[in-house]
Protein backbone atom coordinates (compact mmCIF):
# COMPACT_ATOMS: atom_id res chain seq x y z
CA UNK A 1 0.00 0.00 0.00
CA UNK A 2 0.97 3.47 -0.68
CA UNK A 3 0.98 6.16 1.55
CA UNK A 4 -0.82 9.27 0.71
CA UNK A 5 2.14 12.39 2.24
CA UNK A 6 0.71 15.96 2.71
CA UNK A 7 3.62 18.42 3.57
CA UNK A 8 3.17 21.17 5.19
CA UNK A 9 6.34 23.81 4.50
CA UNK A 10 7.22 27.23 4.92
CA UNK A 11 10.68 27.69 3.62
CA UNK A 12 12.80 26.44 0.88
CA UNK A 13 11.69 22.77 0.50
CA UNK A 14 14.98 20.96 0.93
CA UNK A 15 13.51 18.24 3.55
CA UNK A 16 10.77 18.44 0.76
CA UNK A 17 12.88 17.49 -1.85
CA UNK A 18 14.55 14.73 -0.28
CA UNK A 19 11.05 13.21 0.51
CA UNK A 20 9.92 13.61 -3.22
CA UNK A 21 13.55 12.19 -3.96
CA UNK A 22 12.92 9.21 -1.65
CA UNK A 23 9.05 8.27 -3.05
CA UNK A 24 11.24 8.85 -6.82
CA UNK A 25 13.83 5.95 -5.89
CA UNK A 26 11.67 3.17 -4.41
CA UNK A 27 12.83 3.72 -1.04
CA UNK A 28 9.50 4.63 0.67
CA UNK A 29 6.09 3.65 -0.10
CA UNK A 30 4.84 7.19 -0.31
CA UNK A 31 4.00 9.75 -2.70
CA UNK A 32 3.69 13.48 -2.14
CA UNK A 33 0.37 14.03 -2.46
CA UNK A 34 -0.47 17.88 -1.25
CA UNK A 35 2.19 20.95 -0.62
CA UNK A 36 0.20 23.84 1.86
CA UNK A 37 2.31 26.76 3.14
CA UNK A 38 1.13 29.51 5.10
CA UNK A 39 4.04 32.00 3.24
CA UNK A 40 2.44 32.88 -0.08
CA UNK A 41 6.82 32.85 -1.45
CA UNK A 42 7.59 29.61 -0.09
CA UNK A 43 10.13 28.17 -2.50
CA UNK A 44 8.96 25.06 -1.47
CA UNK A 45 5.32 25.72 -3.26
CA UNK A 46 6.88 26.45 -6.79
CA UNK A 47 9.05 23.06 -6.09
CA UNK A 48 6.03 21.16 -5.76
CA UNK A 49 4.28 22.52 -8.84
CA UNK A 50 7.19 21.64 -10.76
CA UNK A 51 6.94 18.46 -9.93
CA UNK A 52 2.93 18.28 -11.20
CA UNK A 53 2.41 18.24 -7.17
CA UNK A 54 -0.53 20.31 -6.15
CA UNK A 55 0.71 23.30 -3.89
CA UNK A 56 -1.58 25.79 -1.67
CA UNK A 57 -1.10 28.83 0.28
CA UNK A 58 -3.19 29.52 2.70
CA UNK A 59 -3.35 32.60 4.55
CA UNK A 60 -2.95 32.53 8.40
CA UNK A 61 -5.05 35.55 8.47
CA UNK A 62 -6.50 37.25 11.63
CA UNK A 63 -9.28 34.63 12.03
CA UNK A 64 -7.13 32.46 14.22
CA UNK A 65 -4.99 28.94 14.69
CA UNK A 66 -8.59 26.74 14.44
CA UNK A 67 -9.73 28.84 11.40
CA UNK A 68 -6.55 28.38 9.60
CA UNK A 69 -6.46 24.50 10.50
CA UNK A 70 -9.59 23.66 9.88
CA UNK A 71 -8.57 25.07 5.82
CA UNK A 72 -5.56 23.09 6.40
CA UNK A 73 -7.29 19.79 6.98
CA UNK A 74 -10.01 20.25 4.16
CA UNK A 75 -7.05 20.46 1.88
CA UNK A 76 -5.31 17.42 3.20
CA UNK A 77 -8.87 15.29 3.34
CA UNK A 78 -9.17 16.57 -0.27
CA UNK A 79 -6.14 14.77 -1.64
CA UNK A 80 -6.38 11.73 0.79
CA UNK A 81 -3.66 12.03 3.03
CA UNK A 82 -2.61 9.26 5.35
CA UNK A 83 0.24 11.04 6.72
CA UNK A 84 1.00 14.76 7.75
CA UNK A 85 4.79 15.75 7.25
CA UNK A 86 5.64 18.77 8.79
CA UNK A 87 9.47 20.22 6.77
CA UNK A 88 10.50 23.82 8.45
CA UNK A 89 6.72 24.29 9.13
CA UNK A 90 7.32 27.43 11.46
CA UNK A 91 4.03 27.31 12.92
CA UNK A 92 3.10 25.76 16.73
CA UNK A 93 0.08 22.74 15.49
CA UNK A 94 -3.00 22.96 17.47
CA UNK A 95 -5.82 21.14 18.70
CA UNK A 96 -8.15 21.08 15.18
CA UNK A 97 -4.89 19.42 13.14
CA UNK A 98 -3.61 17.10 16.11
CA UNK A 99 -7.30 15.77 16.28
CA UNK A 100 -7.42 14.78 13.01
CA UNK A 101 -4.19 13.46 12.61
CA UNK A 102 -3.78 12.17 16.20
CA UNK A 103 -0.65 10.18 15.79
CA UNK A 104 0.17 11.01 11.86
CA UNK A 105 1.66 14.04 12.01
CA UNK A 106 5.82 14.14 11.81
CA UNK A 107 7.94 16.57 12.41
CA UNK A 108 11.86 16.99 12.13
CA UNK A 109 14.23 19.55 13.94
CA UNK A 110 17.91 19.95 13.46
CA UNK A 111 18.87 19.21 16.89
CA UNK A 112 19.86 16.60 19.54
CA UNK A 113 15.41 16.97 21.33
CA UNK A 114 14.76 17.61 24.06
CA UNK A 115 18.39 19.59 23.75
CA UNK A 116 17.08 22.84 21.76
CA UNK A 117 14.12 23.31 20.80
CA UNK A 118 12.60 25.97 19.14
CA UNK A 119 14.14 28.45 16.28
CA UNK A 120 17.41 28.30 15.32
CA UNK A 121 18.54 25.40 17.03
CA UNK A 122 21.80 24.98 14.84
CA UNK A 123 23.15 28.14 16.62
CA UNK A 124 21.78 26.88 19.51
CA UNK A 125 23.88 24.62 19.48
CA UNK A 126 27.42 26.15 18.66
CA UNK A 127 26.88 28.88 21.40
CA UNK A 128 26.35 26.52 24.10
CA UNK A 129 29.36 24.56 22.76
CA UNK A 130 28.23 20.96 22.44
CA UNK A 131 30.57 18.29 20.76
CA UNK A 132 27.67 16.44 19.00
CA UNK A 133 24.72 18.28 17.91
CA UNK A 134 21.89 16.67 15.08
CA UNK A 135 18.29 15.79 14.11
CA UNK A 136 15.45 14.85 15.36
CA UNK A 137 12.57 13.13 13.78
CA UNK A 138 9.65 12.86 16.37
CA UNK A 139 5.28 12.86 16.35
CA UNK A 140 3.82 16.08 16.90
CA UNK A 141 1.79 16.81 19.91
CA UNK A 142 0.71 20.39 21.57
CA UNK A 143 4.24 21.06 22.44
CA UNK A 144 7.34 23.05 21.26
CA UNK A 145 9.51 20.06 19.54
CA UNK A 146 7.92 18.18 22.17
CA UNK A 147 6.52 14.66 20.68
CA UNK A 148 7.82 10.93 21.26
CA UNK A 149 11.27 11.02 19.16
CA UNK A 150 11.24 8.35 16.39
CA UNK A 151 14.68 8.50 15.26
CA UNK A 152 17.69 10.60 15.85
CA UNK A 153 21.25 11.09 13.45
CA UNK A 154 24.12 12.90 15.54
CA UNK A 155 26.49 15.10 14.13
CA UNK A 156 30.04 15.61 15.58
CA UNK A 157 30.74 19.35 15.88
CA UNK A 158 34.30 20.47 15.30
CA UNK A 159 36.73 22.91 16.32
CA UNK A 160 36.44 24.83 12.70
CA UNK A 161 32.54 25.10 12.63
CA UNK A 162 30.58 28.16 12.15
CA UNK A 163 26.51 27.96 12.48
CA UNK A 164 26.34 27.46 9.27
CA UNK A 165 28.43 24.73 8.08
CA UNK A 166 27.45 22.81 11.39
CA UNK A 167 23.47 23.72 10.23
CA UNK A 168 25.05 22.47 6.45
CA UNK A 169 25.73 18.94 8.19
CA UNK A 170 22.80 18.43 10.21
CA UNK A 171 20.83 19.57 7.09
CA UNK A 172 22.43 16.17 5.64
CA UNK A 173 21.46 13.98 8.04
CA UNK A 174 17.91 15.58 7.74
CA UNK A 175 17.96 14.53 4.10
CA UNK A 176 18.45 10.96 5.32
CA UNK A 177 16.55 10.68 8.50
CA UNK A 178 13.00 11.68 7.27
CA UNK A 179 12.90 9.78 4.74
CA UNK A 180 13.59 6.74 7.05
CA UNK A 181 11.25 7.77 9.55
CA UNK A 182 8.59 7.66 6.94
CA UNK A 183 9.57 4.35 5.66
CA UNK A 184 9.18 2.98 9.14
CA UNK A 185 5.48 4.92 9.60
CA UNK A 186 4.56 3.00 6.33
CA UNK A 187 5.97 -0.52 7.41
CA UNK A 188 3.85 -0.06 10.65
CA UNK A 189 6.67 -0.21 12.33
CA UNK A 190 6.35 2.38 14.71
CA UNK A 191 4.86 1.37 18.07
CA UNK A 192 4.04 4.14 20.83
CA UNK A 193 3.86 2.93 24.37
CA UNK A 194 4.08 6.36 26.73
CA UNK A 195 6.66 8.58 25.40
CA UNK A 196 9.09 5.83 24.03
CA UNK A 197 8.67 4.67 20.13
CA UNK A 198 9.39 1.40 19.44
CA UNK A 199 10.30 -0.08 15.98
CA UNK A 200 9.05 -3.37 15.44
CA UNK A 201 8.69 -6.00 13.24
CA UNK A 202 5.64 -4.38 11.20
CA UNK A 203 4.71 -5.15 7.46
CA UNK A 204 8.18 -5.46 6.07
CA UNK A 205 8.26 -7.88 2.96
CA UNK A 206 4.42 -7.69 2.58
Amino acid sequence: MTLNLGVLASGRGTNLLAILAAAAGGEIPARVRVVISDRAGAPALELARSRGIPAFFLDPGPAGKAAFESRVVSRLEEHGVDLVCLAGFMRVVGRTLLDRYAGRILNIHPSLLPAFPGLDAQRQAWEYGVKVAGCTVHFVDRGVDAGPIILQRAVTVSEGDTPETLGARILEEEHRAYPEAIRLFAEKRLVLEGRRVKVGEGERGT
